[in-house]
C-alpha cells in the first residue's frame, strides 16, 4: 500500500517525514528550478504566537461562503471570539448595499515585507498589519510558499486577514496553487517514490528544486497543512473565473466548480502518494491561453465553469510574455506595471514575477478590456 493511505480524511498533519536539506539523485520532471537555496537570506525569527488548533472546525474550508472565524495567533482583535462562531456584519451596516469591492492577489511565494506593502497600498489593511478594509472581497490565487524568505508568515497573515474580514462584513478566501500540494507532498510524503514521466521521482526533490525553505519546513505545523488542504481550486466571482493555473488541467477533475473542488479534496483525503503527485503534476501545466488557440481554450473553461473572464497566477507575466528565458530568471530589468489582459480579453494573468523582480501585484476587479 502506498505509504500514507488510508490515514482517514483530511489527514495533513505532521508525519515523521522531515525533508533533508539537499535532494535525492534521481530524474525528475518536474517544473523549472527554484533559485539555489543560499541565495534566498533567511527571514528573522518569527515572533512567538498563541497556540493554534490543530483541527480545524468540522465543515471548514478557506472558499466557504460563509466563512467561520478561526484562531488567527492575534488577541487584539478577536480575544472572546469562539473558534467556530460566524460573526455578523458590523451593527449598522447596510446590507442592501450588496458586497463590497473585489481584489485578486498573484502569487506570493513567501515575499510576506512585499504582500504587506501591497495589501497597504491598496487600504486593504492597516499599518500593523490588520484588516482595513470593511466589506471588501480579497482573494489571493495560491502560491503562497517557496522560493522566498518567509512563507509561513504569508500563510500565518492570510489565515488573520480571514478571520478579521469576516468579523468586518468583508472576506480574505484563497485558492489552491501547485506550491501548496507540493509543500502537503513534501511534508506527508518525504521522500515516498512517486511515478512521473521521467521515472521515479519524490516529493521531497521536487519541493526543494522548485524552491523549498528549509525555514518554512521547520516553522509548519498542522492548522497549516490542514489550512492548505481545505483550499478549493477554482471559483467564480462576480463573472471571474478565478484559479491558480493557466491550464486546461482542471476539465480534468469535473464539470462543474463544485465536481472539480471536490475531486480534489477526495484525492487529498484519500492521501495516496501517486494520485496528489499526478495532481501536483496538473496544477504545474502553463501557458493554455497564450498562443494562437489561448481564446479557444479560455473558452472551454468558461463554458464549463462559468464566468467571461479567466484569472489566474502561476506563471510569471515576463514568463509569460516571452520576456525572459524561464520563470527563475534573474535580472533587474523585469518591468511590470499591472495584470496581463490576453486571449482575446478573456485572461487575466495577476503573477507579476515577484520572484524575478518583478511586482507582487494586488488589484481589483474588474479591469477594462
Amino acid at each position: 500500500m502506498t505509504q500514507g493511505a488510508g490515514q482517514g480524511p483530511m489527514a495533513w498533519t505532521m508525519a515523521a517525514h522531515t525533508p533533508a536539506s539537499s535532494p535525492p539523485p534521481g530524474p525528475f520532471d518536474g517544473a523549472p528550478p527554484g533559485p539555489p537555496q543560499d541565495s534566498v537570506p533567511a527571514p528573522p525569527p518569527a515572533p512567538a504566537a498563541p497556540a493554534q488548533p490543530d483541527e480545524l472546525p468540522d465543515g471548514y474550508t478557506p472558499t466557504a461562503r460563509d466563512l467561520p472565524v478561526i484562531g488567527t495567533g492575534r488577541t487584539d482583535t478577536l480575544v472572546d471570539q469562539p473558534a467556530a462562531q460566524l460573526l455578523p456584519a458590523p451593527e449598522g451596516e447596510d446590507e442592501a448595499a450588496g458586497p463590497g469591492p473585489l481584489y485578486v492577489v498573484g502569487d506570493v511565494h513567501g515575499y510576506y515585507e512585499e504582500l504587506r506593502a501591497a495589501l497597504t497600498a491598496e487600504g486593504l489593511i492597516d499599518a500593523e498589519g490588520s484588516w482595513a478594509a470593511g466589506n471588501a472581497r480579497l482573494w489571493f490565487l495560491g502560491d503562497f510558499t517557496d522560493r522566498g524568505p518567509d512563507g509561513i508568515g504569508v500563510i500565518d497573515l492570510v489565515m488573520q486577514l480571514s478571520a478579521e474580514a469576516a468579523a468586518a462584513g468583508g472576506y480574505c478566501k484563497a485558492l489552491m496553487g501547485n506550491h501548496e500540494l507540493l509543500l502537503l507532498g513534501a511534508k506527508r510524503f518525504g521522500d515516498t517514490p512517486v511515478q512521473s514521466g521521467a521515472g521515479t521521482a519524490s516529493f521531497q526533490a521536487a519541493w526543494l528544486l522548485n524552491g523549498g525553505q528549509k525555514t518554512d519546513m521547520d516553522r509548519l505545523e498542522d492548522h497549516h497543512l490542514q489550512w492548505m488542504a481545505r483550499l478549493d481550486a477554482v471559483m467564480e466571482e462576480d463573472g471571474h473565473l478565478l484559479v491558480h493555473s493557466d491550464t486546461t488541467a482542471y476539465l480534468e477533475y469535473g464539470d462543474s466548480i463544485e465536481a472539480v473542488n471536490d475531486t480534489v479534496h477526495d484525492v487529498l483525503t484519500r492521501s495516496e502518494a501517486d494520485e496528489v503527485w499526478d495532481l501536483f503534476r496538473k496544477f504545474t501545466k502553463r501557458f493554455a491561453f497564450r498562443d494562437d488557440s489561448g481564446a479557444e481554450a479560455a473558452r472551454r473553461l468558461l463554458d464549463t465553469y462559468g464566468g467571461t473572464r479567466v484569472v489566474h497566477g502561476h506563471s510569471p507575466i515576463p514568463y509569460l510574455l516571452g520576456e525572459v528565458g524561464t520563470e527563475d530568471s534573474d535580472s533587474e530589468q523585469v518591468a511590470v506595471e499591472g495584470p496581463h489582459v490576453y486571449a482575446d480579453g478573456l485572461a487575466i494573468a495577476m503573477d507579476g514575477g515577484v520572484t524575478m523582480a518583478g511586482k507582487l501585484l494586488v488589484t481589483q476587479l474588474p479591469l477594462p478590456a
